[in-house]
């Protein structure tokens, strides 16, 4: 979908198997701490949606160990602008595109929702509906990203924050924050759905929490889904009760309300 420096990065495209009317697609980008991870992650945890109608359109982006920030979420921009310019040839339906992560994939699509691209674009890069499944928000407070609680300057200097940045949050602030999706809010961001699990070992719950009361407070439409007892992903992320609360909300976002191409 977009060739960065050496790097021909690709995206799988799940499309329904009927669809008279163009398809609202469900951009889907996988965790793995910025240094994992590939596109292959959205078959097994999106592709379900087009049995319901939607296009998904799973993507690889640069990891850490081939580029730092804002790299990552300039592909992600990247990938929706690559399905705008392929609406007509896919039926994708181009005023309506939804951004979905895991982890270091929702932090990224978190910031698809709420971090403008800084420069002039032919076509948009906005989302029109976020699902968040436990992203950090704030990556100034992620744990692994400040010493103390048994964390020596040596281990947060090799953090997973730290490689996506070039260095310790507490070096780069300016850049910590332009990479955190609750320092990007704004009035006119898309609506959120956000899911985490309160037993969540790796992000914390707060990390959601502050995010949806950042969204709330700015007046935007915000749901935060806590499951009791889940860890970081699991089961119970992959139930029928959570595939309904997803899709409900994809549904409401992306079929019920025409987009408005932001």
């Amino acid at each position: 979908y977009m060739t960065a420096g050496a790097t021909k990065l690709k995206l799988d495209l799940f499309l329904p198997r009927t669809s008279d009317a163009p398809a609202p697609c469900v951009v889907f980008v996988h965790g793995g701490g910025w240094k994992n991870g590939t596109k292959k992650s959205g078959e097994k945890n999106a592709a379900w949606l087009t049995e319901h109608g939607f296009a998904v359109a799973s993507i690889d982006y640069r990891l850490t160990d081939v580029a730092q920030w804002p790299a990552q979420i300039n592909d992600c921009y990247g990938a929706v602008r690559w399905v705008r310019q392929h609406a007509e040839e896919y039926n994708l339906d181009p005023i309506r595109v939804g951004a979905w992560g895991t982890s270091a994939g929702a932090h990224l699509a978190a910031l698809m929702g709420t971090r403008l691209f800084p420069d002039d674009e032919d076509v948009s890069s906005r989302v029109q509906a976020v699902c968040d499944w436990f992203g950090p928000s704030e990556l100034l407070t992620m744990p692994p990203n400040n010493v103390g609680n048994g964390r020596t300057e040596e281990e947060v200097a090799n953090s997973n924050g730290a490689k996506l940045l070039g260095a310790t949050v507490r070096d780069v602030p300016e850049l910590a924050r332009d990479a955190s999706a609750l320092d990007n809010v704004s009035g006119d961001d898309p609506p959120f759905l956000i899911m985490h699990g309160d037993a969540d070992p790796g992000v914390p719950l707060a990390q959601s929490k502050k995010l949806h009361q950042r969204l709330v407070d700015a007046g935007v439409a915000s749901s935060l889904i806590v499951l009791e007892g889940a860890g970081h992903g699991g089961p119970m992320f992959k139930t029928d009760e959570s595939r309904k609360r997803v899709l409900e909300f994809f549904t409401t976002n992306l079929k019920q309300h025409a987009g408005d191409g932001r």
